[in-house]
This record gives structure tokens, C-alpha cells and sequence, in this order.
């Protein structure tokens, strides 16, 4: 028996969605949707319009005011250093000479002339005579320039100026002139104060511990 060729059957997906059929009209074939708009090309020489920049996050140290603590008080001045003490035992007849011993160590040791101040509570220093013996204006003209070591008897001692090393030689005199040019060459001194004589009149003075 001779075949007979088929009509060829078109599958629904070959052809389409059905329009189903409503209220007597077809319905609308859906459109394509576009794609994407390519972007317009700047013009030469313009800038693109700025993104505006979103304002920084405020925390709250931004907005939390600080409050002016009370001043701190002035700190109080430094009271000024007493100065070292050092003690020579020494006798009344021996404490010039101590003194002088002392003197030669302390320039040794790199301190200048104008440094020292010496005081005497007896007998003058043979400087101190000699130059009192072209009168007191030159003598003190001398102490005014601080170019050499002073000798000064306590009785005169109090017109000394200050100078970082006061040397004290206890050598006589009443107990009352010791009394003076000890405390007063306590003030004189900013640095360094060496006492040559008797230790235990010298505590009396000065305190216990010297």
C-alpha cells in the first residue's frame, strides 16, 4: 500500500503564543523592551555636572562642646637652694691658714678669683690690711670689680656682695662676732660655704649635722 505523505505539524512553541481570543479582539503581541540608552557624549571643553559629596557622619565629639576646666593654679616659686656646707676642723690659731688651704683647692679645682668671698671673725687677712692701708675706697673699689678673691673682716662683712663660694676662718674674736659672719655668709653664699675653726661652737651656730 502506498503511503501518504503527513501535513507537517507545527509545534505551539514554533509558532508562538496563541491569541486567545476576548471580547471579540485579539490580544496585543507584548513589545520588546529596550536595552539600555547608550550615554550621551560630553561636549569638548565642559565638565560633566558634579555629583554633589554627601555630608561626613557627625558623631558626637563633633557636636559635644568642650567645657573650660577651672585655670590650674600658678605653681609657687621656687625657693632659692641653701647652699653646702662644708666644715674644717680647725684651732682659732690654725683656721686662717685652713682657709687659705681651702681657697687654693677651691681655684684648683677651676673656681675663679671673683667666686670666692673669705671672711674673718679675728685677726684680718694680711691682704685685707694691706690694701685697708691705701684707704677704703680703693679696698672696696676692688671688691666692686670681683676680679680676685675678697678678704673681709665681719665687722665689714655685711657690705660684701654675694658670691657662689663664702669661706669663713673662725680664727678669734668674740663668740657673738663668729655668731654674725657665720649667718651672714650662710646668706652670701649660693653655692658652696666652708667653715675652718672649732666644730662645736661652729654646730652652736649653724645646727647639729654640719
Amino acid at each position: 500500500m502506498p503511503l501518504i505523505p503527513e501535513e507537517p505539524q507545527i509545534h505551539e512553541s514554533a509558532q508562538g503564543p496563541r491569541a486567545t481570543p476576548a471580547s471579540g479582539r485579539t490580544a496585543p503581541t507584548p513589545r520588546p523592551v529596550p536595552g539600555p540608552r547608550p550615554a550621551a557624549p560630553s561636549r569638548p571643553g565642559r565638565p560633566g555636572p558634579l555629583r554633589p559629596t554627601a555630608p561626613a557622619q557627625r558623631t558626637s565629639r563633633d557636636v559635644t562642646a568642650v567645657k573650660p576646666g577651672p585655670s590650674a593654679p600658678a605653681a609657687p616659686a621656687a625657693a632659692p637652694a641653701s647652699p653646702q656646707i662644708q666644715l674644717i676642723p680647725a684651732s682659732p690659731e690654725g683656721a686662717l691658714d685652713a682657709a687659705e688651704e681651702a681657697v687654693d683647692l677651691l681655684l684648683d679645682s677651676g673656681r675663679t678669683p671673683g667666686d670666692v668671698l673669705v671672711i674673718t671673725t679675728g685677726e684680718q687677712h694680711p691682704w685685707a690690711a694691706h690694701e685697708l692701708s691705701f684707704g677704703e675706697a680703693s679696698y672696696w673699689a676692688q671688691h666692686d670689680a670681683g676680679d680676685d678673691v675678697f678678704y673681709a673682716d665681719a665687722a665689714v662683712a655685711s657690705r660684701a656682695a654675694g658670691r657662689p663660694v663664702v669661706v669663713v676662718a673662725v680664727n678669734g674674736g668674740p663668740a657673738s662676732a663668729a655668731a654674725t659672719a657665720l649667718q651672714l655668709a650662710r646668706g652670701r653664699a649660693s653655692a658652696l660655704l666652708i667653715v675652718c675653726g672649732d666644730p662645736q661652737q661652729i654646730n652652736s651656730v649653724l645646727g647639729a649635722g654640719v
